[in-house]
Order: C-alpha cells, then sequence, then structure tokens
C-alpha cells in the first residue's frame, strides 16, 4: 500500500464507528492499540502524530440505521455520482450530509453485501498536512494509520464491479490458490496506480471471514496485543504467523462484536 495519508481518487485516510458500551470499547481499543516500547497509537485514540485516524463515537438514536461495522472513508471525485452510481447497483443510502446549497460533502452506503462505508471528496494536502506531527513526519517512521483494507464476499467479481463504478478503483488481479484450484482475488488501486484495498473471494485463506470491510491497523507490539485482546473482553479469531513464527497478522472481534485486524507496525 502507498502512503495512506496521500489525497487521490480511492484513497483510504481513516474510519469510524459508532458503539454501544462506549467506555468500554475505548478501553479496549485504548489497550490493545498502545502496545511497544513507542506505540502506535495513544491512549486517546489519536495516532503517534497526533492525527485523527480513526473515530469511536457513542452510539445515539440518529446512528441507529448503522451496521455494527468499522466504516472506512474512501476519497471519491465527486459525492453525489458515486451516491448515485451505488443506488443504480443495487447499494443503498444510509446517511447523507449536504450543505447549506444542497451540495453533498459526504455520505455513508452499504454495498449489496451489506458491508458499510463512507465516502468524502478526495482531501487536500494541506489539510492532511494541518497537523504537525503529519508535516515532519518522516515517510520511514513507523505511524498508525489504516495499513490496509480488505473486503471478503461469496462474489467477489461482481463486487469489484460494484465499487469500481461507485468508488473509481480499478482491479488487478492477485492469483490465489485454493486446494490446487486457481483463483483470481483483487486489488484496487488508486488513480494513481497504487493498491488502497483488496476485494477477496470467500474461499481458501479467506473462508469465513465475514463480509465486512476489514480494517488493518498497525501496532507497536502485536504478540502483546493479542494478549491484551481477551483480557479485555474481546476475541482472536484468526492469526497467522509468517515464516519466522512471528505474527503476520490476526482478526479480532471487540467487546460489542465489531471486526478489526492488527499487523506489525
Amino acid at each position: 500500500m502507498s502512503d495512506p495519508f496521500a489525497p487521490r481518487v480511492g484513497g483510504v485516510l481513516s474510519a469510524d464507528i459508532a458503539v454501544p458500551e462506549h467506555e468500554r470499547e475505548v478501553r479496549f481499543y485504548s489497550r490493545v492499540l498502545s502496545t511497544g516500547e513507542s506505540p502506535l497509537w495513544r491512549e486517546d485514540l489519536m495516532n503517534n502524530l497526533g492525527m485523527p485516524i480513526i473515530g469511536l463515537g457513542a452510539r445515539s438514536t440518529e446512528h441507529e440505521m448503522l451496521p455494527l461495522q468499522w466504516m472506512p472513508h474512501i476519497q471519491v471525485a465527486d459525492v453525489a455520482t458515486s451516491v448515485e452510481r451505488a443506488l443504480g447497483l443495487g447499494g443503498s443510502e444510509l446517511m447523507h450530509g449536504k450543505d447549506d446549497d444542497g451540495k453533498s460533502q459526504w455520505a455513508v452506503l452499504l454495498d449489496p453485501n451489506g458491508a458499510a462505508f463512507g465516502i468524502i471528496p478526495v482531501v487536500s494536502a494541506e489539510e492532511i498536512s494541518a497537523s504537525d506531527g503529519a508535516a515532519s513526519r518522516d515517510p520511514s517512521a513507523p505511524v498508525g494509520c489504516v495499513a490496509w483494507l480488505d473486503l471478503t464476499v461469496s462474489d467477489a467479481t461482481a463486487t469489484r464491479e460494484f465499487y469500481g463504478q461507485v468508488v473509481g478503483w480499478t482491479a488487478k488481479d492477485v492469483e490465489m490458490d485454493d486446494a490446487s484450484k486457481r483463483y483470481a482475488d483483487y486489488n484496487m488501486l488508486g488513480d494513481d496506480g497504487n493498491a488502497a484495498a483488496g476485494v477477496c473471494h470467500a474461499r481458501g485463506v479467506n473462508l469465513d471471514v465475514p463480509p465486512v470491510w476489514m480494517l488493518y491497523l498497525p501496532v507497536g507490539d502485536l504478540a502483546e496485543s493479542l494478549r491484551r485482546v481477551p483480557q479485555e473482553g474481546g476475541k482472536i479469531i484468526k492469526e497467522t504467523r509468517a515464516n519466522d513464527r512471528g505474527y503476520a497478522y490476526a482478526v479480532l472481534q471487540d467487546p460489542v462484536g465489531a471486526y478489526v485486524a492488527l499487523v506489525p507496525g
């Protein structure tokens, strides 16, 4: 994945969720994410540069229609056009923010699989660098961000086409192997040609992964983060180790049932 803070059509800068048991959820994420000698996330859930990458809001009557999923904020060329295309392709609209002149500012949508996502206009470089930490950051240093994003569904080909039309992504095949049967998942590329997300078939290594957008968040010490997950009321759903037996990534359920993935920072 290219620089997660780059302004581009199809780029994913941030994500949020509205949850019940808000205080418990804040504690869970602050404990699980803030591991390592130099944590990539602060206890207030800002990243180590002081940027609000993940938003954890309390669930109110205003948010009752939202599914209990982390929702990525995907940058698009035109919010109104993307909403219109989503509805025409079998998606649905949950929320739609407009300014006083009726111009679309953002929207929350469901794709035909029931996966929730937000769309926003392309964020300017000036807005991204508004934080002193973002402006002066070392591009090679680990930082709290949405490190990767993928969606696992029964019909990845149709879902690839949906997001191509709605978000503006183009697809690149990723060869996969399931019991010696070859097939392709997809890397979804932003308008700069860099991978922004993945769309995967619910088979092989992705069998039984829920059809929600899965955020991959980096942490300073993945083993320690996983040790804390059950202590704070969460569940480890899947662990994958690298060849050196260190963890490559893990999929979790938080205390209220939302899914998220962790990777080494």
